[in-house]
């Protein structure tokens, strides 16, 4: 406010000015001259009306202003709650992780660069917990296996969630040993997750996981089939394994 009243009380003397300098070059030029109450009019006029006006101006303008800045911000915040809710959106919210079908997307991606690894992680025997213990349980086993496969797997890999208790995971640019190596890592972090489902009662938890290397061209169906059929072996094998070669076993 008080810029307002400095700006209209600057821009009411420049008027007064421009007023008296106007009158006094122009009343002399027709023939007139300029006396007191004409000099008193070029003082009175600009304050009574320039006076008002100009203040009214910077006053619609500081509010022109501050309703822009605050339409801006509006739509900053628009922005980020957009990509937030986006974001979210592409996540499982138990676990954090991708949801199957952003997962899927990413495979998609990395399956028409190639190299790297699909691992597709189930958990073992996952329906007794459910059953036995109740869902709430069986949700909080399933945060501890999620939690154990992020602490294994590198920064650069991408995991999912894309079944009930199952998770994807790309493993990027690793094949073969190193490919087994994370996938083993993954193993034995979950195994050695100490669960108590009820107080004094602990659970153990185990993993299996199916590992086919990504090849450039092939579907996300051909890679999931391969991983998959690699499971099932691996479920067949005793599960807590992992299986790569379905000639082969990594076991616990």
């Amino acid at each position: 406010m008080q810029k307002i009243v400095l700006q209209s009380l600057l821009t009411t003397l420049l008027s007064v000015i421009g007023s008296v300098l106007a009158a006094a070059s122009v009343v002399p030029a027709l023939g007139g001259s300029l006396d007191g109450n004409g000099l008193l009019m070029c003082i009175l006029c600009p304050i009574v009306v320039a006076g008002p006006a100009s203040a009214y101006t910077f006053w619609q303008r500081d509010r022109l202003k501050i309703a822009h800045d605050a339409l801006e911000e509006a739509h900053r915040q628009l922005a980020r709650t957009h990509a937030e809710l986006l974001e979210k959106s592409r996540h499982d919210f138990q676990t954090g992780f991708l949801n199957r079908e952003s997962f899927l997307d990413e495979l998609a991606a990395q399956g028409e660069i190639g190299g790297g690894s699909l691992l597709i992680i189930d958990a073992d025997h996952f329906k007794r917990i459910n059953d036995r213990y109740g869902h709430l349980v069986g949700d909080e086993a399933l945060r501890e296996i999620a939690a154990a496969i992020g602490r294994a797997v590198r920064a650069g890999d991408i995991v999912g969630r894309i079944g009930g208790e199952e998770f994807g995971g790309i493993l990027i640019g690793a094949g073969g040993d190193e490919a087994i190596a994370i996938a083993e890592r993954v193993r034995r972090e979950v195994e050695q997750l100490k669960f108590f489902p009820q107080q004094g009662v602990m659970l153990p938890l185990t993993i299996s996981i199916g590992g086919a290397e990504l090849r450039r061209g092939a579907s996300v169906s051909d890679h999931m089939r391969a991983a998959d059929a690699r499971l099932y072996a691996a479920k067949k094998g005793g599960r807590n394994c992992s299986v790569f070669d379905l000639d082969a076993k990594v076991a616990a």
